[in-house]
């Protein structure tokens, strides 16, 4: 790749350039771009497929476990996925130039919000080809360009989508640089690009917390992040029982590896023995291995100890913690100690407690009465999502358009002075 500094300089520098005509483009030209990537990728099926098999060789060759080559594997069915997500996106109505909140002030000026781009957005991300596609759809729609960063292990998979968007921007007259696929391998990339405030206004990290803790570290460009999904289900004393087991169930095991799945289970102690049994039964016979509190573990006989560390854990993967708790004042201290911020969600038919569950659990999502795994920008009506936030600032819960933009004061006079 030859001089990796000047490389990294060269993509800030087409990034920047791009990301000024991108904030003016119409919703007519993006979406025609968008439109425009389906039809190229659904063109170029067999050259995609043909260097995702250079990628997958190349992982069996250096050992990459089953799961890994999973999320690798560029399929018929995930091509087909890309292209309804960009269909999708295309159908999304455009965030950029809203006006809101516009009001007279004594002064006689208008002051209102408008919604802009953020500008540049930077992506990390390993091992899935088809987030290439998903993050280029995201931050074209919402004004924005984009330099994307997949994992070594995709780069023939990543750089042959990267055809098909540079041709969908060009068929739209955007500027091609608007989303660029970095080329090299080299991971000193990717401590270039998390270090270019100049170029790039956010970084978003889709990968292993081992990752996203690194660039939060190292960052000196701002990073929308989450680390953990360490998610909650509390059944509440005043929950119906049948409905707490079916969401409990669902929560846990209707998809183990995603961070808005079931990693701990509260229950409130007067209804333990009427709901604890069957719910050890129902995981069990999922294959779910309980590691549970001491009184927890007179009612739910297969289960194992759990250790201090069971109750911040993420596991993502068929183990749950299971703890007895006094009422809903101890739910949500244990919820406001351990969660990672993610989303939590409380099984109870009494109003006020529902309420004070959404107001005083400090997570981006909060439920009442469903699973945990509803957090999730398609569900949410968002279309789709570049990833989900447990920050405070400046996007919070599934990131969707809204969350790759901003907003700035606009004020409307007349010949107006300050006296």
């Amino acid at each position: 790749m030859g001089d990796i500094d000047a490389y990294m300089n060269t993509l800030g520098e087409q990034a920047r350039a791009a990301s000024r005509i991108m904030a003016a483009a119409t919703t007519a030209q993006k979406n025609a771009a968008l439109l425009a990537m389906a039809d190229a990728i659904d063109a170029s099926r067999e050259r995609l497929q043909a260097a995702n098999a250079l990628d997958l060789q190349a992982g069996r060759d250096k050992a990459l476990d089953a799961a890994m080559l999973d999320r690798l594997a560029l399929t018929p069915a995930r091509i087909d996925g890309m292209l309804e997500g960009l269909r999708q996106v295309a159908a999304l109505q455009d965030p950029i130039g809203e006006v809101t909140d516009m009001r007279y002030r004594p002064s006689g000026i208008q002051v209102g919000r408008m919604r802009v781009p953020l500008g540049v957005i930077g992506i990390i991300y390993e091992s899935r080809p088809n987030v290439t596609c998903e993050a280029a759809s995201l931050c074209l729609k919402s004004g924005n360009a984009a330099i994307l960063r997949g994992g070594s292990e995709a780069i023939h998979s990543n750089q042959a989508i990267a055809e098909c968007i540079r041709s969908g921007l060009q068929a739209a007259g955007l500027p091609s640089h608007a989303v660029q696929v970095v080329e090299t391998t080299d991971r000193a990339a990717v401590g270039l690009l998390i270090t270019m405030p100049e170029f790039v206004d956010v970084i978003v990290p889709r990968g292993g917390k081992s990752l996203i803790a690194r660039i939060s570290a190292d960052a000196k460009v701002p990073v929308i992040k989450h680390l953990d999904g360490n998610c909650h289900v509390y059944i509440d004393d005043r929950a119906d029982l049948q409905k707490a087991i079916k969401v409990a169930i669902n929560a846990k095991t209707q998809r183990y590896g995603t961070c808005n799945t079931l990693e701990s289970l509260l229950v409130a102690e007067a209804v333990a023995d009427r709901v604890l049994p069957e719910l050890a039964a129902r995981y069990e016979a999922h294959g779910v291995e309980l590691r549970a509190c001491p009184r927890a573990l007179m009612l739910m006989p297969g289960a194992v100890p759990a250790s201090e560390q069971d109750w911040a854990e993420e596991y993502l993967g068929p183990v749950l913690s299971v703890r007895l708790v006094a009422g809903l004042d101890a739910a949500i201290g244990h919820i406001n100690q351990y969660s990672s911020g993610h989303t939590e969600a409380i099984i109870t038919e009494d109003f006020q407690r529902a309420q004070r569950f959404l107001r005083e659990v400090d997570s981006s999502s909060v439920m009442v009465n469903a699973s945990t795994r509803f957090a999730d920008g398609f569900e949410y009506g968002l279309g789709a999502e570049i990833g989900i936030s447990t920050d405070k600032l400046h996007a919070r819960g599934p990131v969707g358009l809204e969350g790759l933009t901003s907003q700035k004061y606009i004020v409307i006079g007349d010949g107006h002075i300050r006296t």
